[in-house]
């Protein structure tokens, strides 16, 4: 790490909000209540750069003790790391995308231990199908709701999702604090949970539940809890239509992907400019830390998105990280690779080690010295 990166790092408060937000679980723990109120402090000089599954795969290998597509490429891991629990709900060994889940809590340790953030999402079952999270039939979340046919199976979901989160301790016992992220990409219609079929009022009485019933019945009180659209924002009652409320909510953010050819980088950098605007207003007025929840350009073809494409973006905006999402390398059933951060000989590593150098981005080694569980 140069000098300049570590300064920055030891004078990071200087770069801090004047008013911090308030998490909204009176009972958190103190690490808990230490990383959130510094990810509210972190200002628009700089954010935390993560990666969708990092210490589990990467392009062209599995379960090699100590690496990371990320790593392998800056010498350094990302800052925040990215897990999904889809499958925890049916007591699986593996989650949906194959990750054992003894293994997922070793790697949770891990990053934490390392002075990590780490994020969680669920992609879990449809209750009322039994079909996987993209079987959106009509009446899903009315289905699930307190009263309904399937009231009872979704709270066997969540006791198992409980039971993996309260399992996940430090190395004195402490619960790790987790950015949840259930129910995301919420104003889609792909999920069961999405707008297909469900009224916003159903949406919130769902997330309500959940929030409640995991933080007041299963006294999990390691959570910070993420309400999470896709991107495509309208407008800032646009992206409050299904929000459950400031009392359910601590960090607001959206997912955002770019398709096509390298030529409509431009359009995407402007669509982000767009609703990183809206975000930002939102997250002004409700006092919740901003973020982007999921991020990536499949195969990266554009050689140098990251710094010119992304990075002036992220300049301008106030948001305590991104995740990259995950490195898959090839999957058989599509017959197709799927990688959201460059690895070693790609063309756009060194693009990616520019934006790694980047004042405003922190990887491990700098939100080590943040010492982001601690109080100041």
């Amino acid at each position: 790490m140069n000098l300049a990166r570590a300064v920055l790092s030891c004078l990071m408060a200087s770069f801090f909000f004047a008013s911090a937000q308030t998490l909204t679980d009176p009972l958190a723990t103190s690490e808990t209540l230490n990383l959130y109120a510094k990810l509210s402090k972190l200002s628009g000089k700089a954010y935390l750069v993560g990666h969708q599954d990092a210490l589990a795969y990467g392009v062209k290998w599995k379960y090699e003790p100590g690496r990371s597509d990320v790593k392998d490429v800056t010498d350094d891991y990302p800052g925040l790391y990215g897990w999904e629990i889809g499958g925890i709900e049916n007591a699986a060994a593996l989650n949906l995308d194959s990750v054992p889940f003894d293994e997922m809590r070793s790697f949770i340790k891990q990053g934490y231990e390392r002075g990590g953030v780490i994020t969680i999402s669920w992609h879990g079952d449809n209750p009322l199908t039994g079909k996987s999270a993209w079987d959106a039939a009509p009446g899903s979340v009315a289905a699930v709701l307190p009263g309904q046919t399937k009231h009872a199976v979704f709270v066997k979901q969540l006791d198992a999702v409980a039971d993996f989160l309260g399992r996940l301790k430090g190395d004195q016992g402490e619960p790790i604090p987790v950015l949840f992220r259930p129910f995301h990409e919420l104003t889609g219609g792909w999920f069961w949970w999405g707008t297909k079929g469900n009224t916003a009022e159903e949406y919130k009485a769902l997330f309500r539940f959940t929030v409640d019933y995991l933080r007041n019945k299963r006294q999990l009180h390691n959570l910070i809890m993420v309400y999470n659209t896709s991107n495509g924002l309208k407008s800032k009652d646009n992206f409050l239509e299904r929000y459950p409320g400031d009392e359910y909510v601590d960090l607001i953010s959206f997912d955002a992907y770019q398709r096509g050819e390298p030529e409509l980088s431009k359009s995407f950098a402007k669509s982000l400019d767009h609703d990183l605007s809206i975000l930002g207003k939102v997250a002004k007025e409700r006092k919740k830390i901003p973020a982007v929840g999921e991020l990536g350009y499949n195969q990266i073809p554009d050689t140098r998105w990251f710094s010119k494409t992304l990075h002036p973006v992220f300049k301008k905006h106030q948001m305590a990280y991104v995740l990259f999402w995950r490195n898959a390398g090839f999957k058989a059933k599509e017959n197709e690779m799927e990688y959201y951060v460059p690895y070693i000989g790609h063309p756009a590593a060194p693009d990616f080690r520019t934006y790694y150098q980047a004042p405003e981005t922190l990887f491990q080694k700098e939100a080590a010295h943040l010492k982001l569980y601690q109080k100041d």
